[in-house]
């Protein structure tokens, strides 16, 4: 049986990191983790750029015009929605994810999904380079794996 999957080497190809700033002091963490992931396995450090949107509910809005732009081989969407006492978190992760998703399929591009969605704040800083590793550096080497996949498509 032929094996056919994306490698961890990325040169000479763009990538998109978008970040909701709600949660700042969480998301700063997936950027680094995300950003050093990818300088790591062969990306410059011109070949990525960093765009800030209010929070996760605007992340899909900025992704469909990053991807549309033909600019970038892929995005990295990265944030955090942490539950509060109100149903605001299920409204906001759920169009973020449907959002993300839509994008993705509809524009071909490759977005790797590191958006935080925790009940608590411990659980998102673990996550963010605590005890459950980086979430934005397994998001980082997801859009690798799959540039270099869709490549081979």
């Amino acid at each position: 049986m032929k094996t056919i999957e994306g490698d961890l080497t990325i040169r000479d190809k763009k990538i998109a990191l978008v970040a909701g700033r709600f949660n700042s002091f969480v998301v700063e963490h997936l950027i680094k983790g995300s950003k050093d992931t990818l300088l790591k396995h062969g990306a410059e450090e011109t070949d990525i750029e960093l765009f800030y949107v209010p929070g996760a509910f605007e992340i899909p809005l900025a992704l469909k015009k990053i991807a549309s732009s033909g600019k970038y081989d892929g995005i990295v969407a990265l944030g955090a929605v942490i539950r509060g006492g109100t149903p605001h978190f299920e409204y906001v992760a759920g169009e973020c994810v449907k959002g993300i998703s839509q994008v993705s399929l509809d524009s071909g591009v490759p977005i790797a999904f590191g958006v935080l969605t925790v009940d608590t704040i411990e659980q998102a800083i673990d996550r963010a380079g605590a005890n459950s590793g980086n979430k934005g550096a397994e998001a980082a080497e997801s859009a690798i794996r799959m540039i270099n996949l869709l490549e081979q498509l």
